[in-house]
């Protein structure tokens, strides 16, 4: 009997000489898996880069050196087995982390460089809880990055429960300040109200998995027919279809970041002490309390407790907030 031949590893590709700095060429992040990132360049072309050197930045102990997002100059390869090359790191204007996978004391950068983030939020099929909404607008609030909040799913609210609950959470939500937009993904009239928030900007998209971000995507770009998912009958929750960081530009003009791992939005590098100053309500009352240090528990004469007590601050977002100090309080062996 004839012995079957192994199959021969396929070759690993060689990455490119670093080069003359006058050969480099500039470019955005577009996809970033382990030690492998795609790079679209400013004339248009995508190139598979590796990195070469150490970037960190400042005050940052993350476990990738580059994320979606960044701007970054890069050596194209000269022959077809090569990789391109990361060669310099552009100043970030700003990121979004999240706590690493794999590493307790470490963090993961989802992102830089974004315009904008939106939060979608679904009533229903699959829930959104205004706890994982706030832990969102905290870490974007603590970026400096302005957030909307994009309610899917709108056609499937049918019962006087499941609208009462859209009203409550679009009148908490506006009365902060915040824009709350009502769409269904799966509805073309509502095309251009979602063109209209994503025109020319790079905007990054969270929420549970289910809430139909990949089809908010296709519907403003079909060309990229993302995977979507179906949602669970048993737990009403969607299954991840993103497993990586992946910025999609779009044919309307800007991009739109897409990534897994929102649950995990760290607040690794906050401490309670500041946490107040990201929520809104909190911050506008802090002067008003009769200790500078006052953290809104236990402390008297407390302008926040007070707020909550007379209904001038929602109390699921001061439960939002008494969850968040306490996990911070929990992380402090970080």
């Amino acid at each position: 009997m004839a012995k079957k031949q192994a199959k021969k590893p396929k070759k690993k590709k060689k990455a490119a000489s670093m080069g003359d700095p006058s050969e480099w060429s500039a470019g955005t992040v577009i996809r970033s898996v382990g030690s492998s990132s795609r790079v679209l360049g400013d004339s248009g072309e995508w190139v598979d880069c590796v990195v070469r050197g150490k970037f960190r930045i400042q005050g940052i102990n993350s476990t990738n050196p580059v994320a979606v997002g960044d701007r970054v100059h890069f050596m194209a390869p000269k022959e077809p087995e090569e990789l391109g090359v990361i060669t310099e790191l552009l100043p970030r204007k700003n990121y979004i982390l999240r706590k690493a996978a794999t590493h307790n004391r470490k963090v993961h950068i989802l992102c830089a460089n974004v315009d904008q983030a939106l939060l979608l939020f679904t009533i229903d099929f699959p829930t959104t809880s205004t706890g994982f909404a706030d832990r969102y607008l905290v870490v974007t609030e603590a970026y400096d990055i302005p957030t909307k909040i994009v309610i899917n799913k709108i056609d499937l609210l049918e019962t006087e429960e499941q609208q009462a609950r859209l009203a409550e959470v679009t009148d908490m939500y506006r009365n902060l300040g915040y824009e709350v937009i009502h769409i269904s993904a799966l509805d073309e009239s509502y095309q251009d109200t979602v063109a209209d928030l994503l025109v020319g900007k790079t905007s990054f998209i969270g929420g549970h998995s289910g809430s139909g971000k990949s089809t908010l995507i296709n519907m403003i770009d079909p060309d990229l027919n993302l995977k979507t998912s179906e949602i669970s009958e048993a737990t009403t929750k969607g299954r991840h279809t993103t497993t990586y960081a992946e910025m999609h530009p779009l044919v309307t003009g800007g991009a739109i970041i897409d990534s897994p791992g929102i649950r995990e939005l760290g607040l690794a590098q906050f401490e309670r002490e500041e946490l107040g100053h990201y929520f809104r309500e909190i911050r506008d009352r802090m002067g008003e309390c009769k200790f500078h240090n006052c953290l809104h528990l236990q402390e008297p004469h407390c302008a926040v407790k007070a707020a909550v007590e007379s209904g001038e601050i929602h109390y699921k977002r001061y439960e939002s907030y008494l969850r968040l100090l306490d996990e911070i309080e929990e992380g402090k062996d970080w």
